[in-house]
């Protein structure tokens, strides 16, 4: 089985690294040479994209997390069999969906017919990420979601929670996305506005995925095409 790993936080971010060591089989990184968070399912068609081979397994790609699926199942891994997109810093949850580079480059994977799954780890400040743990965490996950069937045209969305150290360790919880929007505020400048939200401030409708996460558990979604 060939497994592409991508995200969108950039091929040298601490996450794709995690995500590399949480998974028992080889893999091939094919992931965006800079941070591309908030990009969307923004893809390149009008102009040429540079690809800088690292080595048969590494591939460092100017474009975008979709563009890096695309390049992955097209040109460099025909036989991909599974993309996996992460493990972002950062939640991907609710309406992020929509915005997330993380989830675009698994959503790309959909479209084709191959089981894609996105992975990112809610930030609670000030606490920082033990990517040790998250890549503990992440094992249990993908053993799971790997023995369940996927229907076609659909993905796996799971989001880490942020604890602290003597917290017990998270259940993984299916769950349905919030659909409450994001808290959206503009700090003004003169002529310049400059956007900020209270991402911890969100709303959250019980059951839902950011309930969940935002209350300690490992937060599990499929969604549809």
């Amino acid at each position: 089985m060939t497994i592409i790993l991508t995200n969108d936080d950039g091929v040298d971010a601490p996450g794709i690294r995690a995500l590399q060591e949480a998974i028992s089989e080889e893999s091939i990184i094919v992931a965006p040479n800079k941070q591309y968070s908030g990009c969307g399912h923004q893809v390149t068609a009008y102009q040429g994209i540079k690809v800088e081979t690292r080595s048969s397994a590494e591939y460092s790609v100017h474009g975008t997390p979709a563009d890096c699926t695309r390049l992955a199942m097209k040109t460099i891994a025909p036989d991909t069999k599974l993309v996996l997109s992460g493990i972002n810093a950062g939640g991907n949850l609710g309406t992020d969906v929509y915005m997330s580079g993380t989830v675009a480059a698994v959503r790309e994977a959909a479209m084709h017919g191959i089981p894609a799954i996105a992975i990112s780890h809610w930030i609670k400040k000030p606490l920082v990420i033990d990517w040790s743990v998250a890549t503990r965490w992440t094992s249990r996950i993908l053993t799971d979601l790997r023995s369940r069937p996927l229907p076609p045209g659909s993905f796996w969305n799971v989001n880490l929670p942020h604890l602290e150290p003597d917290q017990p360790e998270p259940k993984i919880m299916m769950c349905e996305l919030s659909i409450d929007p994001l808290p959206v505020n503009f700090r003004v400048e003169g002529d310049t506005y400059h956007y900020y939200g209270e991402y911890d401030q969100r709303d959250r409708t019980t059951g839902t995925d950011v309930d969940i996460c935002f209350g300690g558990n490992i937060t599990v979604t499929q969604i549809k095409l």
